[in-house]
């Protein structure tokens, strides 16, 4: 009889941008070597996150993005707002015990989907794909095969990365409006119950759990971990080059 697969689940912390991609980035390392891990977390301050391959210039579209603090992620996509909203980042071994089953994207947003039925939250998964040029700088102006939808609006996505065969996967799930991106509603604006960040995230670890069969046992951010993600901060996301590298 096999074992059942063991994903370290890490406390909710609140930083800013260069810390937690730095930490997102050090998770896949982590999970090169054989440690899964699942983390939720929050911005100390509005923060736009550019994807890997985007311009900074794009930024300076708009005003008001262009005064938010900024980072470059690790994973690809499009600009993001992180305000009203809870982060989640997921990295996983190679595998197949720990990458078997189809998309992650599709499988994590079917999760977070699920997570907000406690609360009366009409979440789906966006099943047309959009054949529409994408003209918005902000992720959340597009809507591609699965994503988490209330209605006709989007609230949770999400990116990837691989590496060695690990993955990460990180992403959003808005719970309200931000003043920075007026155009996009949460759970807040769309639906009449609305979690805490602490009801959604236990919400979605005990969903998590459920789907995967997998035991989430908590843990924390190991000291060699902790000098890698200084290093990082350091060489990397709290630099000017690495963030206007495009």
């Amino acid at each position: 009889m096999s074992a059942v697969p063991i994903c370290r689940l890490l406390p909710y912390t609140v930083a800013d941008g260069p810390r937690h991609m730095a930490l997102d980035e050090v998770l896949l390392r982590s999970a090169q070597s054989g440690t899964a891990s699942l983390r939720f977390y929050g911005w100390s301050e509005p923060t736009l996150s550019l994807g890997y391959f985007q311009s900074e210039e794009l930024r300076h579209s708009d005003p008001v993005l262009a005064v938010l603090p900024y980072v470059r992620r690790p994973t690809g996509g499009a600009t993001l707002v992180h305000h009203h909203e809870v982060t989640y980042a997921l990295a996983l071994p190679a595998g197949r015990s720990w990458q078997q089953r189809g998309s992650w994207l599709e499988r994590m947003h079917a999760i977070i989907a699920g997570s907000l039925k406690p609360w009366r939250v009409t979440a789906r998964l966006h099943e047309i794909t959009d054949t529409k040029p994408f003209t918005g700088v902000l992720c959340f102006q597009h809507h591609a095969p699965g994503d988490v939808m209330i209605g006709t609006a989007k609230i949770a996505g999400s990116a990837q990365r691989k590496q060695r065969g690990a993955l990460l996967q990180h992403g959003a799930i808005l719970l309200a409006r931000s003043p920075h991106a007026p155009a996009l509603p949460g759970i807040g604006e769309l639906a009449e119950q609305v979690p805490t960040v602490p009801e959604i995230c236990q919400a979605i670890q005990r969903e998590f759990s459920e789907e995967t069969g997998w035991e989430l046992v908590a843990g924390a951010v190991m000291q060699q971990e902790l000098n890698q993600v200084e290093e990082l901060i350091r060489t990397r996301y709290g630099q000017a080059a690495w963030n206007r590298k495009r």
